[in-house]
């Protein structure tokens, strides 16, 4: 992921992979985790496997990877007002390598995921809610309390039914290891692609990583990406 989303900046849940330093980004997805699985997938696959269920509380911009991090967890919750998720990796030149193009269309339907997907473009809370990226959209001021009541009426119950519950639901909505592999494989090979390296280096030009205008306006400005 980007050196942005490591600084902490309020507006910003997740950012997306890092494009400026892919050759130092690689390790995430070459290097095996403990399942054996590359470490992006391998973090993604255990937590969608896990017993414990997963729920992620969205409030900020969640692009690219940070996208494909919320879909693996088993449900997702976002601020209304403050939150937009995207895959913006067709806009810059390569494609979602971990685990958008499976999870999108078993979540969303195959014409929304192609939406999604193609557009590259940013979605709010409430389309997002009406698509089905998300659970549910909450006003920001009920947020909190909504997933934290959520979350301690799952946490009453006993764990046996919980994790027999998942694992059966994780039978017929989780994509093949496969495919993911598949996705991931193919990703590494868009990275390489002159037309690509030349819309990393617009984008670098763009103000890519940095607090400011193209970050912010990501999905927006890919529009215009190329335009002198």
């Amino acid at each position: 992921m980007s050196s942005y989303s490591r600084a902490r900046i309020p507006e910003f849940y997740v950012a997306h992979f890092d494009l400026e330093d892919t050759s130092g980004s690689l390790g995430l997805l070459k290097t095996a985790g403990p399942s054996g699985l590359p470490i992006l997938l391998d973090t993604f696959v255990r937590l969608t496997k896990s017993p414990v269920v997963s729920i992620a509380k969205i409030r900020g911009r969640v692009r690219g990877v940070g996208s494909e991090f919320v879909l693996a967890c088993d449900m997702r919750f976002a601020s209304r007002e403050k939150v937009i998720l995207a895959q913006v990796e067709v806009g810059a030149g390569v494609h979602p390598g971990g685990g958008g193009t499976e999870r999108l269309p078993l979540l969303l339907g195959r014409g929304r995921a192609l939406e999604i997907v193609l557009g590259a473009n940013d979605f709010d809370g409430e389309t997002a809610e009406r698509y089905g990226y998300v659970n549910r959209a909450l006003p920001d001021t009920e947020l909190d309390s909504f997933v934290e009541m959520l979350a301690r009426r799952i946490a009453s119950f006993d764990r046996r039914p919980i994790a027999a519950a998942k694992n059966l639901i994780n039978q017929v909505s989780l994509p093949p290891v496969d495919r993911l592999l598949d996705g991931l494989n193919s990703f590494t090979t868009a990275l390489t692609w002159p037309e690509s390296q030349r819309r990393f280096q617009a984008l670098s030009n763009r103000g890519l990583g940095q607090p400011g205008e193209m970050e912010n306006r990501f999905g927006e400005l890919l529009g215009t990406l190329l335009e002198s």
